[in-house]
């Protein structure tokens, strides 16, 4: 049985703590069937519209709430209720509030046509505003979510959730199947077939809603303050017998347990809200919302393999890529990227998906992103697919971490048509984290002891602590001083190798 809106906003905030905004509805229409469908539905919920709004506390911080209601006449859209959405929304600005939306509808309101059908532009324009100032926009997709509920303000969030197996999409099965004359597939319109492409970020159930959006809004609202012992992590330059041979590194990296991405963020974070992915939560790419040492960020990372198997990173995570990095510059949240990949997918439908357009496009994102970027060279970067995640205002590496144009053995079989002579161009590429670092292509190397995989929690301690502190400068630095040393960094990249 789906929860009403008074009983789903109950579950979300502090007891006793919501303040509703609704004005009540004077208007009633002309028509009097209509009417008459009104005032059943008025009767049967207890409320007078089909969304309730108001503003109450999640963990002790204030959020405003938008909760669609479908047991009235299925949470369709008409004028006075856009009006009563789009006053929450604007209310929300005004006071500078995160605002989270709960939407479950059908829709727009036949009864009323094309004027409640165009009240989606105005409904869109507030929530734009909302965006554009900066604050927390979050939606919660209920089932059912359609029509043009799902295709504006419903799908706009700086992070969209989705209640599990939700139906999500544009028109419903049934005016699909009039329309078409074909059945819809039943899994097409599903949250967790939209997850695993991407277009939901996470599936939650409404009893753990509350906490994940607790810990969202912990990182989404909070804002570095520079720590005045933060200094940037300068670890004494290895002697030539202390760094690691560059094939040997290469082998260290694809070690089965050497510490990925999401071991990473679980080890060193206080704050840790992982999102789903392209190819579900064991895909290639790993995006999360956390808060390390004091300092929030958003972060995309490559997670090299699951399990035994490794994974390409795909034209699909990349997009994901590039949708994280815009609402972590919309919200002034900091960028880190982790680079942990064998390389981007190699196959037929890659091509056609236009993997290396998505390359590209990353490229263009993170070097125009205002926000500050780290990049963190944690294993294994190889290719295109480790390309993408590198622009950034400063890079650190793990000792054993490399970054080629292929994975030696494809160097080697362009060189010398074989794969044997992989380990003498590894070490003759420099592709290892300290010849990178000598070169100015990384900033600070963090040591292994030899091995990441021998020593997890150290390893994790050591690189945690140096993406904070490095956070910490990077947000003290004025963002004109930032942004032109950032141009001035890829302008010169390269110069030292030849």
């Amino acid at each position: 049985m789906s929860l009403t809106a008074h009983q789903l906003i109950g579950l979300l905030v502090d007891p006793g703590s919501f303040v509703s905004w609704d004005d009540p509805v004077t208007t009633e229409p002309r028509d009097p069937e209509y009417r008459a469908s009104l005032t059943r539905a008025r009767e049967r919920t207890g409320i007078d519209e089909a969304v309730v709004t108001g503003i109450g506390r999640i963990g002790g911080g204030q959020a405003a709430l938008i909760a669609s209601e479908f047991g009235f006449l299925g949470g369709s859209i008409g004028v006075a209720t856009a009006e009563r959405i789009t006053r929450a929304v604007e209310q929300a600005t005004a006071a500078r509030l995160p605002l989270i939306a709960l939407p479950v509808s059908g829709g727009t309101r036949m009864q009323e046509g094309s004027a409640a059908f165009l009240c989606m532009l105005r409904i869109t324009a507030a929530v734009q505003a909302h965006r554009a100032a900066g604050l927390p926009y979050l939606t919660y997709l209920r089932n059912p979510t359609m029509g043009g509920v799902f295709a504006s303000w419903g799908t706009l969030g700086h992070l969209v959730l989705a209640e599990p197996d939700a139906r999500l999409g544009f028109l419903g099965p049934r005016v699909y199947e009039e329309l078409r004359g074909v059945q819809l597939p039943p899994d097409v319109q599903r949250a967790d077939t939209l997850a695993e492409r991407g277009l939901v970020d996470a599936v939650v159930a409404p009893e753990e809603l509350r906490e994940v959006l607790r810990r969202s809004l912990a990182v989404l609202t909070r804002r570095a303050l520079p720590s005045p012992s933060a200094v940037p992590p300068t670890p004494v330059p290895p002697t030539p017998a202390d760094r690691p041979d560059a094939w040997e590194a290469v082998l260290r990296t694809r070690h089965p347990d050497r510490p990925g991405t999401r071991e990473l963020l679980r080890r060193t974070t206080e704050e840790l809200v992982l999102l789903d992915s392209p190819g579900g939560r064991d895909g290639a790419l790993v995006r999360a919302l956390a808060v390390l040492d004091g300092q929030p960020a958003v972060v995309v990372g490559q997670q090299r393999r699951a399990g035994a198997q490794e994974r390409p990173f795909t034209a699909a995570d990349l997009r994901s890529v590039r949708r994280t990095a815009r609402f972590a510059e919309q919200l002034g949240l900091p960028l880190v990227t982790v680079v942990d990949t064998a390389g981007a997918e190699l196959s037929v439908q890659a091509e056609l998906d236009g993997v290396a357009v998505e390359i590209a496009h990353c490229l263009t994102t993170l070097l125009s992103l205002r926000t500050p970027v780290l990049a963190v060279l944690l294993g294994q970067g190889s290719g295109g697919g480790a390309l993408a995640l590198l622009p950034a205002d400063r890079v650190l590496a793990a000792g054993n971490a490399w970054l080629a144009p292929l994975p030696p053995e494809g160097a080697s079989a362009i060189v010398h048509r074989d794969g044997s002579h992989a380990p003498e161009l590894a070490r003759a590429q420099g592709i290892g984290a300290h010849d990178l670092a000598a070169v100015g292509l990384v900033d600070t190397v963090i040591p292994e002891l030899p091995d990441a995989a021998d020593e997890p929690a150290a390893f994790c301690a050591r690189l945690g602590h140096a993406v904070s502190t490095t956070l910490a400068t990077l947000a003290a630095t004025p963002t004109s001083d930032r942004l032109a040393a950032r141009t001035a960094r890829h302008r010169r990249l390269g110069d030292l190798v030849l």
